[in-house]
């Protein structure tokens, strides 16, 4: 399509941040709105959306294939780590580097609160629809901000819990009380509340994801969802909860185009990080079981999204509109409908 082009152009001088220090999420709502097939609402959003970022960063040294794991995690290398993949993607044929590169930063997959992965995976379905030097550009950068802001949660494989399915095994996740919880400032910083939790490590090996990778992706969008209705009472905590959502849709993406075992370990981290944004900002009830709601129209439940025009709920409206049409459940526009309600209209 090309808006989605043109948008991508429009957003390529500008960074990874926003004036608040939040994510840009622009790249990944121009894609979302021509997912849906509304690439009319792409340039207005943008140009209402525009103010809020920040100009691209200048590159400071080169990335080598030699010192590349040096630079993770530095925001400040953005535009190296830009220039560093799109080198790759011209060596290389992108779904070759991306299977190389998801793979080794898949234990990052919590980066800057899933948006490196989310952009990722924007990027990748952009691609698969029409490879174009602009999308490749797009990839570049949407990997670059999944490298820059590269973080890993604490971690271990030691558990007294047999493998189990993620419906049973989100009843067991620790959760910080809300009396040891700190305003850290942004979800990113909250994640440095689970050094303190010991309980936490072991979470990532709760789940079994040796099964069929499909149903594996299902069960997990399922029951984030349901964390997502259980959970989200107020703005934040529905941003937070979105992001246990978008990321697994973004992975649904990303997972055709690579191997299985990198789609395995993406499985794994993306699990460890829904389960994260659980423990530091859910509460005692997991899972909404009982859902009851009336469907309606995909298209006027993405017109509006688009008349509220928050980037979270453009995003997971189109990301469980998708997963809907792959796995049917009321909880998908049950969640659409509560976050419109806890985000207000911008």
């Amino acid at each position: 399509m090309e808006s989605l082009d043109d948008a991508l152009d429009a957003v390529s001088g500008y960074g990874i941040e926003l004036q608040n220090g939040n994510s840009n999420h622009a790249p990944m709502v121009a894609e979302a709105l021509c997912a849906m097939g509304r690439p009319d609402a792409v340039m207005p959003w943008l140009s209402r959306y525009r103010e809020r970022m920040l100009p691209r960063p200048a590159r400071k040294e080169p990335i080598s294939h030699d010192d590349w794991q040096r630079a993770l995690g530095k925001r400040d290398r953005f535009a190296d780590w830009a220039i560093f993949f799109g080198s790759e993607l011209q060596a290389t044929p992108w779904r070759k580097a991306l299977d190389y590169w998801a793979g080794r930063l898949a234990p990052g997959f919590s980066a800057t609160a899933t948006h490196g992965v989310i952009r990722v995976g924007h990027a990748v379905r952009g691609l698969v629809a029409a490879e174009t030097p602009t999308r490749l550009r797009e990839l570049a950068d949407a990997l670059a901000s999944w490298a820059a802001t590269y973080r890993e949660l604490p971690s271990s494989d030691l558990t007294t819990h047999r493998p189990m399915t993620a419906r049973d095994a989100i009843t067991k996740i620790p959760i910080i009380p809300p009396e040891r919880r700190r305003n850290l400032g942004n979800i990113t910083a909250s994640f440095a509340m689970l050094d303190d939790l010991p309980e936490f490590a072991p979470v990532i090996g709760l789940i079994d994801v040796a099964g069929e990778i499909d149903q594996v992706v299902s069960e997990l969008a399922e029951v984030f969802v349901r964390v997502f209705l259980a959970n989200a009472h107020d703005r934040l905590t529905s941003i937070v909860f979105i992001h246990g959502v978008t990321s697994l849709a973004a992975l649904s993406n990303i997972a055709p185009e690579v191997s299985e075992a990198t789609t395995r370990a993406m499985l794994r981290y993306a699990w460890q990080t829904g389960c994260a944004l659980y423990s530091c900002f859910g509460n005692e009830t997991a899972l909404d079981q009982a859902i009851s709601v009336q469907e309606r129209e995909d298209s006027l439940v993405i017109a509006d999204a688009i008349a509220n025009g928050d980037e979270h709920v453009i995003k997971f409206t189109e990301a469980c509109v998708s997963r809907h049409a792959v796995d049917s459940s009321p909880a998908h526009y049950a969640a659409i409908d509560l976050a419109r309600r806890m985000i207000p209209q911008r």
